[in-house]
């Protein structure tokens, strides 16, 4: 059997058709067959909820009378699930059930690149990836609203996009934004400062915003980087899944390791809408964190001088 070549879309998605699935499913029965009792009457096949339930019915289409699905994955013979993401899904299977073998679908399609994956399943009309918009839609039902209200139809795709521009910062790399100049540098060793630099993040914790402004300095070493460089590296890091803490040191590292300086100082000032907006929804107050490098860490004189700044 020979599955056919898979080329990602121009939306750099990769779609599988329902032949790849069945093809991959197939392998994935040769392969596994091979290790099974030759006396076992059943093979009993459970599907992970919810990739990992059409893979049980594939799975199970390769030998109908010797295949039964089952609802517990306590009974199953065999896992199934559709992909390996994380791998926290497979990771919380094998420590509950360390003796049943847990089969990916995936790894049945060889050379398949590694992008976003979009499943027969999860296609919605003309082919169109729906599988975030089901999830967006999903949570609207969770919270008891009706996804089909009017003011809620085109809430999927809007917060999808949104989305995408909240965490651009995962397709950005700040060491390639942080141009420098050795022009300029000659002979200048004191503190360049740049402050109130306004920032908007998501915890990773609550997925809830948090946001404030940083403060960014060095101290440079023949090298110098342009002004505006270093709130777009503030940027770039902000917008991922932030803890603030690592937001911090991220900023200083990148500095550091990129134009070398004697010294590097990051302040960040914060307020967080998980603190603020549920618990005991403590309001108006800020979290200050800071990341000190090179001669702001090791000189005294020189980080008073950039704490009093």
């Amino acid at each position: 059997m020979r599955l056919r070549s898979l080329e990602v879309a121009d939306d750099g998605k990769l779609y599988l058709t329902n032949n790849d699935c069945v093809n991959a499913v197939r392998l994935m029965w040769d392969q596994y067959r091979l290790h099974i009792d030759p006396h076992c009457t059943f093979v009993q096949v459970y599907g992970v909820p919810r990739g990992g339930i059409p893979v049980a019915y594939l799975f199970k289409g390769n030998d109908n009378s010797h295949i039964r699905v089952v609802d517990n994955p306590g009974e199953a013979s065999v896992i199934v699930d559709d992909i390996v993401d994380s791998g926290a899904t497979k990771a919380r299977y094998a420590k509950s059930f360390p003796e049943i073998p847990f089969l990916s679908m995936m790894d049945y399609i060889p050379d398949r690149p590694k992008v976003w994956t979009v499943f027969p399943w999860e296609q919605g009309l003309a082919g169109k990836d729906q599988s975030a918009e089901d999830l967006v839609i999903r949570l609207l039902e969770y919270i008891g609203e009706d996804p089909a209200r009017g003011g809620l139809q085109e809430t999927p795709e809007r917060v999808l996009k949104a989305w995408k521009e909240w965490t651009s910062g995962y397709s950005q790399d700040p060491k390639a934004v942080l141009k420098y100049f050795e022009d300029g540098a000659h002979n200048y060793d004191e503190m360049v400062i740049v402050k109130d630099l306004p920032f908007y993040s998501t915890c990773e914790h609550h997925l809830a915003p948090f946001f404030g402004n940083a403060t960014i300095a060095y101290i440079p070493d023949g090298r110098v980087v342009g002004l505006s460089k270093l709130g777009r590296v503030l940027n770039i890091f902000a917008r991922r899944l932030q803890v603030q803490e690592r937001l911090t040191t991220q900023i200083a590292d990148a500095l550091e390791e990129t134009i070398k300086p004697r010294g590097v100082g990051v302040i960040i000032k914060a307020r967080h809408l998980c603190m603020e907006s549920r618990g005991l929804s403590t309001q108006g107050h800020h979290t200050v964190t800071s990341a000190l490098r090179g001669v702001f860490r090791e000189d005294s004189k020189a980080r008073s001088e950039f704490l009093k700044l």
